[in-house]
Parts: structure tokens; sequence; C-alpha cells
């Protein structure tokens, strides 16, 4: 099935297609762990999604299957820190819709980020998880793809 599969940049011409996603994705992680975590609107999603890519802060890639569309996708942007010694890029969205999930095409997409994040000289990619143990399957496909547990909690604060 892979075969058959594309991996493109996106533009805002997609931003529709990739927010549809991004709601699969966010109404998948509330399912699981029972919590409305996220507040999501379709149309806001879009608009955001195509400001996010006009000023390239975001870089989407999305995975085409010519028999079935859009079938996943990945999102990027570019942080600094001192820690990370520059220039590294934090992977904030990745979804592969259920029909095509070990299919390799989560494996195609990381790999396209990374290529993108060494082009742009990147030190490093950094994810977080959606919550454990729920999520444990995620957390071992990203140590597969060479990602590494480096500790600590993501906390947030709603200003």
């Amino acid at each position: 099935m892979t075969a058959n599969i594309t991996i493109q940049r996106a533009t805002i011409n997609d931003a529709h297609e990739v927010a549809v996603m991004a709601g699969e994705l966010l109404n998948e992680i509330m399912s699981t762990i029972g919590i409305q975590a996220f507040n999501f609107s379709l149309d806001e999603t879009t608009a955001r999604l195509k400001d996010f890519i006009d000023r390239e802060k975001y870089f989407v890639f999305v995975a085409q299957s010519k028999n079935a569309g859009p079938v996943g996708f990945i999102a990027l942007y570019e942080s600094h820190a001192l820690y990370a010694e520059g220039a590294f890029g934090t992977i904030p969205e990745l979804f592969v819709r259920p029909g095509l999930r070990s299919q390799n095409v989560g494996l195609r997409l990381v790999e396209q980020a990374k290529i993108f994040g060494n082009s742009r000289g990147w030190k490093r990619l950094e994810v977080t998880t959606p919550p454990l143990p729920q999520f444990d399957k995620t957390l071992a496909f990203y140590e597969r793809e060479g990602f590494a547990i480096t500790g600590g909690r993501k906390l947030k604060v709603v200003l």
C-alpha cells in the first residue's frame, strides 16, 4: 500500500484537509483519555493553518494515497534554545488515519521531517507523545524511529 503513497509539502491549498485530520487526531486523543482536553473548530483551525503556512511558521507534509486522498500528515515548527545548541524542530502533530497505520506511512512522514530538518540546519527533532499509558504504542513508534526519552513532562498554563 505504501507504494501508492506520496509525501508532499503542504501549501495553503491543503489547509482544509490537514485541519480535518488534525480534528480527527484531537478527537481520537480525547476519546481515548476520556477528557475534553482540546477545543477544535474546523474553520478556525483551517484559517490558522493557512496563516502559519503562509508565514512559514509551520511546515506540514501530507501523505497522499492515489486511491484515498490525504491519509496522514506531520507538522513541524522551528525553535531555538541554548540547550539544543541552536535551531531545532518540534513535531506538534503526527497523524495517520487508522486504516493505514502499521503500513509505514508514519515512518515515511518522520523520515521526511528528518530530511527537512537537516536541510534547515536543525540540531534535533523533539516530540511530545499523547498521554501515557493510553498511547504506549505511539511512544514505542517514536523510540523505533530513534527518539529517546529525555525525561520530564509537558506542562502548560493558559494565558
